[in-house]
């Protein structure tokens, strides 16, 4: 692995993405418009906002972040930059290192200012460390840059790369406690979200902002990375030198 062919890599991808104002866009102005749009439906109930608001400033990073880097990198496919760049002498390792570090650059950017705009402008009041859900978030929008890596290899077009978002997202939503908690699911469904990534990120984000114990947010946030690493190792065995 060569960290001069990586950067390289992340740099070409990061000026891409300056040179897209739409994707810029949904990439660090929903999120935080989302989070806005939350704090008002409960502008009534602000212990909801106080309660729920924390999660979902990790939570709406990860959604973005997903949908945007399987589209991305489907591009990368369809055009031909992706089987243009395998015919060069480089690695997988350093290709798919420096499509991670750009998007996870852009990944920790976001989380940043939706966080920002969550504690400072909205003053989001959380009996937790708000470094913690920072961090936390960070690692979410990481998350779904991995997973997005790896969806967008079986998408063949654009609208199937979408079509993931309700298929791998939507369940994951549904299942990790957020709306239900899942000590009150029935038996199958809570084993199975024992196994969903998104069920860790969202009970690190809860206990964070509960301010639960420290080794629960450390395990939990250790389990989203670690997922995060499977994932891209994963991609990387999607890389052909050519495209099918």
């Amino acid at each position: 692995m060569s960290w001069r062919v990586t950067s390289a890599t992340a740099l070409r991808v990061l000026q891409q993405l300056r040179r897209d104002p739409r994707t810029l866009a949904l990439l660090l102005a929903v999120p935080p418009l989302l989070v806005t749009l939350f704090r008002y439906v409960f502008d009534a109930q602000p212990e909801t906002f106080d309660r729920i608001g924390g999660p979902m400033v990790g939570i709406f990073p990860f959604t973005t972040m997903f949908v945007v880097t399987s589209i991305a990198m489907l591009r990368e496919r369809t055009t031909g930059t992706l089987e243009r760049l395998m015919t060069l002498p480089l690695a997988k390792l350093d290709l798919l290192a420096g499509y991670g570090l750009a998007f996870a650059a852009m990944a920790t950017v976001q989380a940043c200012i939706t966080s920002a705009v969550a504690f400072g402008l909205l003053g989001l009041d959380i009996h937790g460390s708000v470094p913690a859900v920072i961090g936390l978030a960070v690692c979410n929008a990481v998350l779904g840059m991995s997973l997005g890596l790896f969806a967008s290899a079986f998408a063949r077009t654009e609208f199937q790369a979408v079509q993931f978002l309700p298929a791998l997202v939507f369940p994951q939503l549904l299942l990790c406690g957020l709306l239900v908690p899942r000590a009150h699911l029935v038996t199958p469904l809570r084993w199975l979200s024992t196994i969903l990534p998104l069920t860790w990120a969202y009970d690190g984000l809860s206990h964070a902002v509960a301010g639960g114990a420290g080794g629960i947010v450390a395990r939990d946030a250790g389990i989203v990375l670690g997922v995060t690493v499977l994932a891209l190792a994963l991609g990387a065995t999607t890389l052909r030198r050519r495209t099918p």
